[in-house]
This record gives structure tokens, C-alpha cells and sequence, in this order.
């Protein structure tokens, strides 16, 4: 099994968004939600993160979760859209999420502003995930959400999990997520942005 992303420190994760030119949101709950994938896309488990990195009485906090930003393999071999499977892209996406609920069903991070995604169509297990000159992009609304996996036990497999959306394997987890979101919406408005990361992307704090 691919080992999931190292724990991160918040000195590393601040100091790896002012290399890649993203902003830092500053100031008391103000949420910096980042998305790290794994270098190794064909995985089918969460072996991917999603951090939080906030201030809380002056002091970074960080927050980091088990999760997949990349699509299970049953919706690689089997898109959703006849373009391919969604890939969200690396890069800074401001305001793009808000407070809503995912499928109707329960609250989650749902899609606010439109997003690029790459489609990847080739319908194998691995997920093309390089922008390159011959890849397809979209842009526009997708349903690229944030949510969680098995609502009772933390999930070990993708598979339909995700279709291009960012998961959180815990419930738990999930819940402090939102939970930390409300905090937060409540300073700020219910929007927050999402940087999704590479793993190559890290670096090391100085």
C-alpha cells in the first residue's frame, strides 16, 4: 500500500504557499485549506491530505486529514462525463467553495465558483493529472466538492467515493472540518478558498 502523505508542520505548509506565489490567509479562524496529492495517482486509497491551517490566539494551527483529491478508480475506468474523468488542477482556487450540502444530503464544501479541470478519458487506473499542451481542460461547474467518505468508519478504498471531488476518509475528521468551517463563516462569510498542492510542491520551512 502507498504510505500517505508525512505530517506536515505549519512553518512547512506556509512556507511551501509563499514559494508557489499563493496567499496566506491571516487573522483569527481564518481558514487556509490546502490539498496535497500524493505523487503516486494510481493509488485507489486516500493516501492524499487535506490540511487546515489557521491562527488561533495568534498561534498557527494545523489540521491534517487522511484524504483523496483524485477520483477512485471505478470513475477512472468509468467517467461520469464523456469528455473523462475530472481532475481538478493544482493552484490556488479562491473562494470556490461554500457551506451548503453535498448531493442534498448533508453539509459539506460545495462548488461556488467555476473550476479548471483536466479530463482524463483514457479509462486505465492511472490518473493523468500534468497539465501538458495535449491535455483537455474545462472549465466550469462540476460538482468538485469537499466531503466525506462512509458516514460510520473511517474508508480504506476510493472506488466511488469520488468522481473528482476532494474526501476526507473519517467521518470524524469530516465533521471537525465543518465544524472548524462554522467557526470561521461566521467571521468571514461562508466562502473558502482551496489550494490544491503537489506533492513536489513541498517545501522545506526556512
Amino acid at each position: 500500500m502507498t504510505k500517505a502523505i508525512r505530517k506536515l508542520t505549519a512553518a512547512t505548509l506556509i512556507s511551501t504557499l509563499k514559494a508557489c506565489g499563493y496567499r496566506v490567509f491571516e487573522g483569527e479562524l481564518n481558514l487556509n485549506i490546502i490539498g496535497i496529492r500524493h505523487n503516486n495517482t494510481r493509488a485507489n486509497t486516500f493516501n492524499d491530505a487535506i490540511c487546515v491551517l489557521y491562527q488561533q490566539s495568534g498561534e498557527w494551527q494545523l489540521k491534517q486529514y487522511k484524504a483523496t483529491t483524485d477520483a477512485g478508480t471505478y470513475w477512472r475506468t468509468n467517467p461520469m462525463n464523456v469528455s473523462g474523468t475530472a481532475v481538478l488542477i493544482a493552484g490556488q482556487h479562491k473562494s470556490v467553495w461554500k457551506l451548503g450540502y453535498h448531493q442534498g444530503k448533508y453539509r459539506a464544501l460545495v462548488q461556488h465558483k467555476p473550476v479548471v479541470v483536466l479530463r482524463d478519458n483514457d479509462k486505465n487506473t492511472e490518473l493523468d493529472t500534468e497539465v501538458t499542451p495535449q491535455a483537455e481542460l474545462q472549465q466550469g461547474y462540476f460538482g468538485i466538492n469537499c466531503h466525506r467518505a462512509n458516514s460510520k468508519a473511517t474508508s480504506t478504498q476510493v472506488d466511488k467515493w469520488s468522481a473528482g471531488c476532494q474526501v476526507l476518509a473519517n467521518p470524524n475528521d469530516f465533521n471537525e472540518l465543518i465544524a472548524l468551517c462554522d467557526q470561521s463563516a461566521a467571521k468571514y462569510g461562508p466562502y473558502f478558498t482551496y489550494t490544491l498542492l503537489n506533492q513536489s510542491d513541498i517545501k522545506a520551512s526556512k
